[in-house]
């Protein structure tokens, strides 16, 4: 029944029979780690390990072999190229002629050839069933299925394609664990590149994968996608050599590595990730590090303190604040607006809590290299565009952004204003932000917290946020220290009930993550710290890389950190929004001044404490 050798390992006995268990179309978990292999002509053989190494999620390189070499000793005693995999692809100037159960006949062949033996993501079934998670395609007996993607991997000579994934369905409650045990695993592709809906990947269709078996998810499923070893295949179908070979999808090389892996609770903070959905339309989860994440949640804490005993706590939502920066993270352009003009007796009418926190998250997303744009009132444009150019003439940000009013002229307007040709499947934002931005209240008017109604002074910016709420793939956050903010909607009852006034002021209009705050200015503060803290963590930033290309050198690292909030950048725009005659929002104060507290030492010393939580000298700029 199986071909006979004079080799003891276990594991070579395993492979012989999962040559006969596959040509009965039956897929068995060895016990033993497994390997994708890829074998190229050795003129090529340099640039496909730069090339494994250039995208280490989908080719995690195990082993390169000597040219000619059958075996691969670090990973199995005598083993042999030629007959160890169940079933091989044939491909001639790329193209798949035939499949054979061995490499005997191109014996010649393979003298001038290297092999490749790349992890497999079969090696982790094992560790997620110990962790007590269901392995759907095992539980019906197929193959995993396999998808080609819409992400490029990074191309190294003549080898480019398309990133592959696997999928397998996970219960909602077990994607922490799926995320801790895979991620352990590097050498089996690592932990998830996306969860949530597939066609943020490209894939339209779960019940055709391009490779494998369609594998059916379970009522409260979620599809997890991890990086796939046949991205192989396909770079060896892209590069079109004369002559090549690869294991065929789900017939892998099994080694004599034990599969020991098993999910520990005792993982330190900085290797184990966490998951949370920033997304129901598309459903979209993300991921970082604990680390980071009680990172950022000393972050919130520290933003959402009340020196003023204004009774802010009781809006506090935990995690909002992580849930926006994740959001912001995976963002590619962002809208943010500002604006409250609580002083409607006084030339402008803005107050001083809102413009700094907006700007300094347009100055971390500018550095992460993200498109970003300023909304505003019409009759505060040219004031604003000054301070803009002012802040980066002074060094606050490093470049202008866009601004840009919206007066909504009819029903249609909000559309028209966030998609492109008004098409809801083409947004241009990814992510809008209302930071201090005055929002509309039940009965349609704006009010400020002593229930003076301005809505002549507001331009209808809300439309916005009502419009991407039925909008997929637009997320929305709002940020407030009052409950009459726009966004702060999500908490509306609790203001009402809560906050002085809170029945009349409170903002209708809801955001996906609403973040309170003692003074709105620290929130957007806290936002570019946590953005600063999630794109240096390794964990949330492979994952936003979908495992493809190196994490970020330390040159980047030192840009963004050089576009965090400091004591002096802030300083010295809150100085240039007095130039313009902005004035502190509780006191009406034309000073260095914000909701009647003074900027020494109040905003300064909590400046401070949120940049030593992202562990930078506070006197840094």
């Amino acid at each position: 029944m199986f071909r006979l050798t004079s080799r003891l390992s276990l594991s070579r006995l395993i492979s012989q029979a999962r040559q006969y268990l596959w040509s009965m179309e039956i897929r068995t978990n060895s016990g033993f780690l497994q390997a994708n292999v890829v074998i190229l002509h050795k003129d090529l053989a340099d640039d496909f390990e730069a090339f494994c190494r250039a995208n280490g999620g989908p080719l995690p390189l195990l082993y390169r072999s000597h040219v000619g070499e059958w075996g691969c000793p670090p990973l199995a005693a005598n083993a042999d190229i030629r007959t160890d995999c169940p079933r091989y692809c044939v491909f001639e100037n790329g193209v798949l002629t035939k499949k054979v159960v061995d490499l005997l006949a191109y014996t010649t062949q393979l003298q001038d050839m290297v092999s490749f033996y790349l992890g497999c993501s079969f090696s982790f079934e094992r560790a997620l069933e110990k962790a007590g998670v269901p392995v759907r395609n095992v539980e019906q007996g197929k193959n995993v299925s396999m998808f080609k993607t819409v992400r490029s991997c990074y191309r190294v000579g003549r080898f480019e394609c398309p990133l592959v994934v696997t999928m397998r369905p996970v219960p909602l409650d077990k994607l922490d664990i799926v995320a801790q045990c895979t991620h352990l695993m590097p050498q089996a592709h690592g932990g998830p590149v996306h969860i949530g809906d597939p066609a943020m990947l490209g894939i339209q269709d779960l019940s055709c994968p391009e490779y494998g078996d369609p594998v059916k998810c379970s009522p409260g499923d979620v599809p997890v996608f991890w990086a796939c070893g046949v991205t192989g295949v396909e770079a060896v179908q892209s590069s079109k050599p004369a002559l090549a070979f690869t294991h065929s999808p789900g017939c892998m090389f099994v080694t004599d590595q034990e599969d020991t892996a098993t999910y520990s609770l005792t993982v330190k903070p900085s290797d184990c990730p966490l998951t949370f959905c920033i997304s129901q339309n598309p459903l979209h989860f993300s991921i970082a590090s604990k680390a980071a994440v009680q990172q950022i949640r000393q972050l919130e804490e520290i933003a959402v303190e009340d020196p003023g005993q204004r009774g802010i706590r009781a809006l506090f939502i935990q995690d909002e604040l992580v849930k926006s920066c994740l959001s912001l993270s995976h963002a590619s352009s962002v809208l943010i607006t500002t604006g409250f003009p609580t002083h409607y007796m006084h030339d402008p009418p803005e107050e001083t809590d809102g413009p700094p926190g907006a700007i300094a998250m347009a100055a971390m997303l500018q550095a992460l290299g993200k498109q970003v744009v300023l909304v505003t009132d019409q009759r505060a444009l040219d004031m604003n565009r000054r301070i803009v150019q002012d802040a980066v003439e002074k060094g606050v940000m490093k470049t202008a952004v866009p601004l840009l009013s919206f007066q909504g002229t009819g029903p249609e307007s909000p559309i028209h204003f966030l998609c492109h040709d008004g098409d809801p499947k083409k947004p241009r934002y990814d992510h809008l932000v209302a930071i201090e931005r005055s929002g509309r209240a039940s009965d349609g008017n704006y009010y400020n917290m002593r229930m003076v109604n301005i809505k002549h002074l507001v331009d209808p910016i809300d439309d916005l946020f009502t419009a991407a709420s039925s909008i997929p793939g637009i997320s929305t956050t709002g940020i407030g220290d009052g409950g009459n903010e726009l966004g702060m909607g999500k908490v509306k009852d609790v203001v009402k009930a809560h906050m002085p006034n809170g029945s009349v002021i409170a903002c209708d209009v809801s955001a996906d993550c609403a973040v309170t705050a003692g003074v709105s200015n620290w929130g957007g503060y806290a936002v570019a710290c946590g953005l600063y803290l999630l794109n240096c963590c390794p964990v949330h930033r492979r994952y936003l890389q979908q495992g493809l290309g190196e994490l970020p050198s330390a040159q980047e690292q030192k840009t963004w950190a050089n576009s965090l909030p400091s004591v002096e950048k802030e300083e010295e725009l809150l100085s240039i929004l007095v130039k313009y005659g902005v004035r502190s929002g509780k006191t009406g104060n034309l000073g260095l001044e914000v909701d009647g507290l003074t900027f020494h030492p109040t905003h300064s010393d909590l400046i401070s404490r949120l940049r030593e939580v992202t562990q930078l000298a506070p006197s840094s700029s």
